[in-house]
């Protein structure tokens, strides 16, 4: 089977023909299995099997015993019916969770890409030249008279400053995607190269989503071969390079010094650099995904205490002598998006109403990111979701007594169906109540970041800004919306318009409105 794909050869014009291989029987069986992967059945398999051996056994004793062993299937509707009813309220709240995630998210795009639009448009190209205060235009001799070295040094830190903050904001979502995970740090592939400035400073912000400290130091492990690169960046260290200092202009340190370009400068120790190799890949996702099939969880969580109160403590569990991790590393990085906006109101180089945007988009990103916080600090209380599982398990275990009696031999296959509804439910509730996860079926924050928010800065970044002057009056505009339009007709063309003057489009407009 072949199709026609829209990619063309170089210095060709004609599409190419794109023929698709036929899926061999390996190929299916593997796509089969990550099908499968993502449904309940994956995560309660075990609980299906030992439920299918219990049934057995109950049917194999009411065989040899003559039915002494079923009852009256009365409870069947009662509990029944009681038990969809409180299943089906779970699976909504959790159902709740994940939605409200996902609008969360959206909203963190949306602030994301109108942040990025309006620095990017509405700074103007020289922010750090603050207008008089009579607020009058500056006239020719002024403009003359300006130092032309210091107005382009000052155009060309705008626009690193500009861009600086544009990475900014691609580097707060990729923050915020790794902080859900209970990933700290900075010392990512994929968010250490926006912001390795962070890496000199340290604010004490405490963490609400718990972290996974141990086990990416594990993963780190598994990650580098080079015995210095296992001490995770979590606890601070990472294989570095030496510090080194490096000047900045006076004006970048103090903002009330008008005289931006002069033999004043500022010595600052600028942060440490940092190997690419010892930076921990951008996702992580659990080594062993077959432990989290019902009920393997409660074996490893009991094997967790046992393993604490009677073992020795590890190489892992050794306290170290480490300096402090970052925690909340999105809301440190809102701080430096506050100092740009502090820093152009402080200039005066930026009208209120701007300030007004930027203001409003920089805190809903911060609301939308303690909304996550919130979901995640807020779970289901333990104590109902161990009763659900509970009242959940006995009536399974329940059911081949009851149904001995109608269906005999059928109550095996029935019992693990009716079982394989009831834990389906659960474990898929279980598994969207925290929709920030490497689970198949969770948000894919990796597509929002890379395919979405980083491909989008970039795109207004590495455009420069469209003139008005230029599109509006070119010969492709069709600004009358005419049916017969070309480019070479120089009667109906934006320019030529603008020589007939203002009534004639007027009555064009009013004509192409009657057509």
């Amino acid at each position: 089977m072949s199709k026609i794909d829209d990619r063309t050869t170089p210095g060709s014009f004609e599409p190419t023909m794109v023929v698709d291989k036929p899926l061999t029987w390996l190929k299916t069986l593997s796509i089969f299995l990550d099908t499968l992967s993502s449904t309940a059945v994956s995560r309660c398999w075990p609980a299906l099997i030992i439920t299918g051996i219990w049934s057995s056994s109950i049917c194999v004793l009411n065989y040899y015993t003559h039915g002494k062993l079923s009852i009256q299937p009365t409870l069947i509707t009662v509990f029944g019916t009681v038990l969809g009813f409180i299943i089906s309220f779970r699976t909504s709240s959790s159902f709740e969770r994940y939605n409200e995630g996902a609008k969360l998210w959206s909203h963190i795009v949306l602030n994301c890409r109108i942040l990025a639009r309006t620095v990017w448009f509405h700074v103007p190209d020289n922010s750090f030249s603050a207008p008089s205060k009579d607020h009058h235009h500056p006239t020719a001799d002024e403009i003359t008279d300006q130092d032309p070295a210091k107005t382009h040094k000052e155009y060309a830190m705008t626009l690193i400053e500009k861009k600086t903050v544009v990475n900014l904001l691609e580097a707060y979502a990729i923050a915020v995607k790794h902080y859900l995970r209970g990933e700290e740090g900075i010392h990512y592939k994929d968010l250490y190269p926006l912001v390795p400035f962070l890496s000199s400073l340290h604010y004490s912000f405490p963490a609400i989503v718990p972290s996974k400290n141990d086990e990416i130091r594990r993963l780190r492990r598994r990650h580098t071969h080079d015995p210095s690169h296992d001490i995770s960046e979590f606890s601070g260290r990472a294989t570095v390079g030496p510090t080194h200092e490096v000047t900045v202009p006076g004006s970048l340190s103090r903002l009330d010094n008008r005289r931006f370009w002069t033999d004043t400068s500022v010595k600052t120790i600028a942060p440490p650099y940092y190997d690419p190799e010892s930076l921990l890949p951008a996702e992580l996702p659990p080594r062993h995904c077959w432990r989290a099939a019902f009920p393997f969880p409660i074996f490893f969580w009991v094997w967790r205490i046992l393993k604490k109160h009677f073992c020795k403590p590890g190489a892992d569990d050794a306290p170290q002598n480490l300096r402090p991790s970052k925690n909340n590393v999105p809301l440190e990085i809102s701080l430096y998006l506050t100092s740009y906006i502090s820093a152009l109101q402080t200039r005066k180089t930026v009208d209120v109403s701007t300030l007004g945007v930027l203001h409003a988009t920089l805190n809903q990103l911060v609301d939308a990111l303690t909304g996550l916080e919130r979901i995640l600090a807020t779970p289901i209380p333990f104590s109902y979701s161990s009763h659900l599982w509970t009242v959940t398990l006995l009536y399974c275990a329940a059911l081949p007594f009851q149904l001995w009696s109608t269906l005999e031999w059928f109550t095996i296959p029935a019992n693990v169906i009716a079982s394989c509804v009831f834990y389906g439910f659960l474990v898929a509730g279980e598994e969207i109540e925290n929709p920030f996860g490497y689970d198949k079926n969770d948000l894919n924050m990796e597509y929002l970041v890379e395919k979405i928010i980083r491909k989008e800065l970039h795109a207004i970044t590495a455009t420069p800004v469209p003139n008005p002057a230029l599109w509006a009056f070119s010969k492709e505009n069709n600004f009358l919306q005419v049916g017969q339009y070309s480019k070479d007709n120089s009667d109906k063309i934006p320019v030529a318009w603008v020589d007939k003057g203002r009534e004639e489009i007027l009555s064009a407009l009013h004509e192409s409105h009657t057509i």
